[in-house]
């Protein structure tokens, strides 16, 4: 008898059948997201009145009277956040996970919770579930794991309700901190409640509004502070201390921008301070304030200001520069 060789005996991989199931999972997941579209976009089962999509609802809710504003850059944030690693998802592609579809399942259970108890808020709640399983799925563990923050980021763009009631506090810290912070520049003050009146009477009191709260300021600031933490090269332990020290920040430079509307209304137009610097201050104040005292609190985690490491740098050249001149010189033979 003659005896079979190692390449008769191994059976050939089966590239039709494959080739099937790859077509048969892609068919299953375009269906997925055909349904995923139609229940989160046109079915208008939300806010019986209007009768809105889940879709729609949220963007109506990111408005100024939520204070969520801010949550129509989320998209934006989300998508360059997954630009940002999109090499990094190209190389950790693998094979299908059927994990996947257990966090897939996730998602769904929130949406049938959000379907039966008409809270849409729920059912932007599974969303990232869903989207992260069926990238889990297709592309595997390592995939998955990058995705896991650029997806569960969505979460800070969800209104939570009662939200508002979290601002009276920071309106009492506003009023307290612009009152002694006036007081720094000759602004002689007094409070009432939420309001702040010149002892002098020479111009009307300011009420600190919800709006001057902080609130608002303080939201935009954590959505900029995490995605900030999530590309800086560092420890966790200093990536959550970045994300967390937006909360101070956003306190102080709230009370910097309330501050200076008394000092221009008490030195300058106080109409002017009331109407256009009340509006135009937090972007022409706040923001530059804050973004670079984060900055710098970044510069600290990571190891020194920067100026201080452009002297190190100039002091190691100095150092190399006199090494190598004190070396003695060899003629060429």
């Amino acid at each position: 008898m003659s005896s079979s060789s190692p390449e008769a005996i191994a059976s050939p991989p089966n590239s039709r059948s494959q080739g099937a199931e790859k077509w048969i999972s892609w068919a299953s997941v375009l269906a997925s997201a055909a349904l995923v579209i139609w229940f989160y976009g046109f079915e208008t089962r939300y806010d019986s009145g209007r009768g809105q999509s889940a879709f729609r609802w949220i963007y109506s809710a990111w408005n100024g009277e939520t204070d969520y504003e801010h949550g129509l850059m989320f998209p934006f944030v989300i998508a360059g956040l997954i630009f940002y690693r999109l090499k990094d998802l190209k190389v950790a592609a693998g094979k299908e996970s059927g994990w996947g579809l257990l966090a897939v399942l996730v998602g769904v259970l929130f949406y049938v919770a959000a379907y039966r108890t008409l809270q849409p808020r729920i059912a932007m709640a599974g969303l990232p579930f869903i989207v992260w399983g069926g990238a889990w799925y297709l592309w595997g563990w390592r995939v998955a794991k990058l995705l896991t923050f650029p997806l569960f980021f969505f979460w800070l763009a969800i209104p939570l309700p009662g939200f508002q009631q979290a601002t009276t506090h920071l309106q009492l810290i506003a009023t307290s901190m612009a009152h002694h912070g006036s007081g720094l520049f000759g602004v002689e003050t007094y409070v009432e409640g939420t309001k702040v009146l010149p002892l002098k009477g020479d111009w009307e009191p300011l009420d600190i509004a919800a709006g001057c709260s902080g609130i608002r300021s303080l939201m935009a600031l954590l959505m900029i502070s995490a995605a900030w933490a999530y590309i800086a090269k560092m420890a966790l332990w200093k990536k959550v201390l970045l994300f967390l020290s937006a909360f101070p920040l956003a306190i102080l430079g709230n009370a910097l921008r309330v501050t200076s509307i008394f000092v221009i209304g008490e030195y300058g137009n106080a109409e002017w301070a009331r109407t256009t610097w009340h509006d135009w201050s937090g972007l022409l104040l706040f923001y530059p304030f804050s973004l670079m005292l984060l900055l710098a609190i970044h510069s600290l985690l990571e190891g020194g200001l920067p100026w201080r490491k452009h002297k190190q740098r100039q002091l190691r050249r100095v150092v190399v520069t006199r090494s190598d001149e004190s070396k003695p010189f060899v003629p060429e033979s």
